[in-house]
């Protein structure tokens, strides 16, 4: 099974409940897919065994062949190649790497066969342990903007003989939805307040468009008003758990701590999380045989 972790805002736990949820569900591979700001390292404080350097192809224009049709910079859908043009001579072609999203529809398409792909580094993956749990995280470069490319290199290391929990991007645009796609649960973490409700909706439209069963985390419970629980209860959305909003909880995150240290309170309701998320994928299952 396949569970990811997203938010439609940041801030609101959503690497607190990977990471805890990962640790009492038993074996399993956790992967930090927020690429752009990972942290769930600082929590779990794995043992790192392996390190790999993620590039994307960008094309390099060989200016000895290329006759300045044109046609890539028509085929180019990012804008990623300009052609200019020379009163009488050849037009020259400039490349913008940090805007080529790597589709290789230029070089597949150059009639001069004058585009080769080169390799540009744009971020890399670690990998480790931390006791039976596989840890998995990505670091995008700093001025980098394909986070979904990493996203996708990094979800290779899925396995369908494993539990995956894929702690995902904040917000509902493209690294969420690659981190997202082909998961078979997926966890919402919001709060109690204006801005979680109003963000909590967005990530519903996104995970209903994408037609992934899903339930709500509540986090920091007891702030702010029942604004997010009516309209769970109005949009026959399950609430999975409550995190209570408590002064100790706050503590031990700001501390590098994880919540399910040794038997408590808390490992208790976060085994119950991880029950309930299993009751909505074979809920969801029963639907899809009937």
């Amino acid at each position: 099974m396949i569970i990811a972790v997203a938010s439609g805002k940041g801030g609101t736990g959503k690497t607190t409940i990977a990471v805890n949820l990962a640790l009492v569900s038993g074996k399993a591979m956790l992967l930090d897919c927020d690429v752009e700001e990972p942290n769930a390292h600082l929590f779990l404080k794995p043992r790192i065994s392996s390190k790999e350097e993620v590039a994307v192809p960008v094309p390099f224009v060989d200016t000895a062949r290329c006759t300045g049709c044109g046609q890539c910079a028509k085929v180019c859908s990012y804008n990623a190649i300009a052609v200019v043009p020379s009163p009488g001579k050849k037009a020259s072609v400039l490349v913008f790497p940090h805007l080529c999203h790597a589709c290789g529809a230029c070089s597949l398409l150059c009639p001069a066969g004058a585009i080769r792909e080169e390799p540009r580094r744009i971020g890399e993956i670690e990998e480790g342990v931390c006791g039976d749990l596989g840890f998995a995280h990505g670091r995008l470069g700093i001025g980098e903007v394909l986070s979904p490319f990493l996203i996708r290199r990094l979800k290779e290391r899925i396995s369908s003989s494993v539990l995956t929990i894929i702690d995902a991007p904040p917000g509902t645009s493209c690294p969420v939805v690659a981190a997202i796609r082909g998961v078979d649960v997926c966890v919402l973490v919001t709060e109690p307040t204006p801005f979680g409700l109003h963000d909590l909706t967005l990530a519903v439209d996104v995970v209903r468009q994408m037609r992934i069963p899903f339930g709500v985390v509540i986090n920091r419970a007891g702030l702010g008003d029942d604004a997010v629980e009516a309209y769970c209860r109005n949009e026959r959305i399950p609430i999975l758990a409550r995190i209570p909003f408590d002064r100790e909880i706050a503590a031990r995150y700001s501390a590098g701590q994880v919540l399910v240290e040794g038997p408590g309170p808390m490992r208790d309701l976060f085994f119950q999380l991880y029950q309930n998320v299993c009751r909505v994928k074979d809920e969801a299952d029963r639907c899809v045989e009937r």
